[in-house]
């Protein structure tokens, strides 16, 4: 027998992907079957980051449940454009997934050529955690007490910081874009590959600072590794009520927050994406899962199909605006 929470769960996936134009083909055995063999998630960036904070859990809980394996592929590189553009070149058969983030919403603002399109090649699944920005810095380069006295540093030494991010046109540069118009200050911006490469420069002292994705900087926050001035947005963050936020400090238009989401790429069955989205949404609402998430600082929005659709359109339009507003070239 059915479980009835499993076939609304399907349903429901059927009707969000049926909104998009997917088609729903009958379903074979072979489809309804999905995942009959183990999956492949692409994360577009090195192991460390915040995708990875995610997607490692994530694969954990669905290996778990599924019986089948998620392998996590790290192809790191280009801000994440190269991960993603290999995934949307992946055969169509359900058993390669995406793993992108805010990220890829920026890039095509900021890349003049692209080897894909976010909207053509690939269809979104489910948004999967949401959390807000932090600035963090290294204690030892950045001894100022608090984030008050910090911008008056900063303020009087223009240049003298710098911050790193996950790679040209991702949102931990966007971030610091937008922190520089809005506090009428220069920080210079050092691009890696990747967030976990920045988050390690950063604990070693090479780097001041950085605007990370909560997710990945929870843990050296906690440590005492690195230390949080500012959560983006009108909320502190529960996972770390003593950092304020960015609207009590004087910055209401300062929100940004990281995202990440599963897509599958174009022409990959309707039933798989509806499996894939079943079983995706299982994982994270397992109690390991959140677990972490919390620990994090992150929710779980549960948009799928359209509804993460119309989100992505929503992003897309945000970046385009703060790309331009801020003249942020790749460097």
């Amino acid at each position: 027998m059915t479980d009835p929470i499993v076939a609304v769960s399907r349903r429901q996936a059927l009707q969000a992907l049926a909104a998009m134009g997917v088609a729903s083909p009958a379903w074979s055995l072979a489809q309804s079957a999905w995942p009959a063999k183990p999956v492949t998630m692409v994360v577009p960036f090195p192991a460390g980051g915040g995708t990875d904070a995610f997607a490692r859990p994530l694969s954990a809980q669905f290996s778990r449940l599924t019986g089948k394996q998620m392998v996590i592929d790290n192809r790191g590189g280009a801000g994440g454009t190269l991960g993603a553009g290999i995934a949307a070149k992946a055969t169509p058969d359900g058993y390669t997934l995406f793993m992108g983030a805010v990220h890829h919403t920026i890039a095509p603002f900021m890349y003049p050529k692209l080897d894909y399109d976010l909207e053509r090649d690939l269809v979104p699944l489910i948004l999967v955690a949401n959390v807000p920005q932090v600035l963090v810095v290294n204690p030892k380069n950045v001894t100022a007490p608090d984030f008050k006295s910090f911008l008056d540093f900063v303020k009087k030494n223009p240049a003298r910081l710098n911050y790193g991010s996950a790679g040209g046109g991702t949102s931990h540069h966007l971030a610091g874009e937008l922190f520089k118009l809005q506090s009428k200050t220069f920080i210079t911006h050092i691009p890696y590959r990747g967030a976990g490469p920045a988050l390690q420069d950063l604990i070693a002292g090479n780097v001041d600072m950085m605007f990370d994705g909560l997710g990945s900087s929870a843990q050296h926050i906690k440590a005492g590794r690195i230390k949080a001035l500012m959560v983006s947005g009108s909320k502190r963050s529960p996972a770390f009520p003593d950092v304020p936020c960015s609207t009590e400090l004087g910055l209401p238009d300062y929100t940004v927050s990281t995202w990440y989401g599963v897509w599958a790429p174009k022409g990959t069955p309707a039933d798989a994406q509806a499996r894939a989205i079943e079983e995706i949404r299982r994982a994270c609402q397992a109690d390991e899962a959140k677990a972490v998430w919390a620990g994090q600082g992150a929710e779980f929005p549960n948009l799928i199909g359209a509804q993460f659709d119309a989100f992505i359109k929503k992003e897309l339009a945000k970046w385009s605006q703060v790309v331009k507003a801020s003249g942020a070239k790749l460097d």
